[in-house]
């Protein structure tokens, strides 16, 4: 006897908090019912990871290596750990992910050193990485040997093709790596109007993240390597940090259905004219002055919208059903996150809620 599945949600919501809280695109779960049926060789020595090494290497270039994992903790974990000895260390900027949302996998898991340094618009420079890119060869320090950026970064700003070569170059000649965190690298692909090699391999990156989950994936990043001299043991690193899947040919589908043609581009190209749309909106607010006591902290350059909000707007917003996250509660800071499924009509709403909450506000 079959049993019907009925939503538990209601699937007219959406809201800002993040863009991990939209579905799957239904072209990736079509890839997904594509790929089902029959059998398939286990842990990757399937049609579906074969051809999407094939996908890689048409957007990065060859030779890559393309190793799919589960989630981007994981992708950043386990690639670190391969491009570092025991004692190495990572220099990322204090806002990075590895440094603040991955609950210490790096160090617990990955037995990782941080070294982290602050970066207001969460970019590092390579002045920046000078502040702790020193003591090699002293023993009584974790010796820094990578460095680590986010594109998009954590605050929504976008890492130009040139300031990406200036920290690979300035990187290699110290003896360093470069790896990029790419949770949301096809918003940073759309928002530059470059193809994804134009900001990874041809600016000098060495090993990249993947993300596939942000913008629209069920689930599965990829860590991808672009000099195998610069990662080591990743076959085995991926199974004992518990990243490796037994049906592999599911996660490859999806990475395949967002790569193979441009779904990548268009769901980011989306998201990120949203948040254009709300920070357009906003701006042109502030201006005509309509809406006191707004502000924003960070340019928006992909699909987050960095504001300051006056006290206590920010409650009264979500207890209206508009779902988003504090960023920095003490100075009133927000985050709103647009996703490929946002529409137009949920920016026009919340602007409304927005202005309507403000002009209470100063009443």
């Amino acid at each position: 006897m079959t049993h019907e599945f009925q939503p538990l949600h209601d699937a007219a919501i959406r809201g800002f908090a993040s863009d991990n809280y939209s579905g799957v695109h239904p072209e990736v779960l079509a890839a997904i019912a594509a790929a089902n049926g029959g059998h398939q060789v286990a842990y990757g020595d399937d049609a579906y990871t074969e051809h999407l090494h094939e996908v890689f290497a048409r957007h990065f270039g060859d030779p890559v290596e393309v190793y799919p994992v589960f989630n981007g903790t994981g992708a950043n974990v386990t690639a670190l750990q391969s491009m570092l000895p025991r004692w190495g260390a990572v220099i990322a900027a204090s806002t990075a992910h590895i440094n603040v949302d991955e609950g210490g996998a790096p160090e617990r898991v990955g037995g990782i050193k941080l070294l982290t340094v602050p970066a207001d618009d969460g970019k590092l420079t390579p002045e920046l990485v000078d502040r702790e890119a020193w003591g090699w060869g002293d023993e009584h320090r974790a010796q820094p040997l990578v460095v680590s950026i986010t594109q998009t970064t954590e605050l929504g700003t976008a890492y130009s093709v040139e300031e990406i070569r200036a920290l690979a170059d300035h990187a290699h000649e110290r003896g360093m790596r470069l790896h990029m965190d790419g949770a949301r690298i096809s918003n940073a692909a759309a928002s530059l109007g470059l193809p994804l090699h134009a900001f990874t391999r041809d600016a000098g990156v060495d090993v990249l993240s993947f993300g596939g989950t942000k913008n629209g994936a069920l689930l599965g990043e990829a860590i991808v390597v672009l000099d195998p001299e610069a990662s080591a043991g990743l076959k085995y690193l991926r199974k004992l940090n518990m990243q490796l899947s037994s049906k592999m040919r599911f996660v490859s589908a999806q990475l395949i259905a967002l790569l193979d043609g441009d779904l990548y581009l268009r769901n980011a190209s989306h998201s990120n004219a949203m948040a254009r749309r709300l920070r357009d909106a906003l701006d042109a607010g502030i201006a005509a002055g309509e809406l006191p006591g707004l502000s924003f902290t960070q340019a928006t350059q992909s699909n987050g919208v960095f504001a300051v909000l006056p006290a206590g707007v920010a409650d009264r917003l979500r207890d209206r059903g508009f779902k988003f996250y504090d960023w920095d509660a003490a100075r009133g800071e927000v985050r709103w996150m647009c996703s490929f499924d946002t529409t137009e009509a949920d920016i026009d709403a919340f602007v409304a809620g927005i202005r309507e909450e403000l002009a209470r506000a100063a009443a």
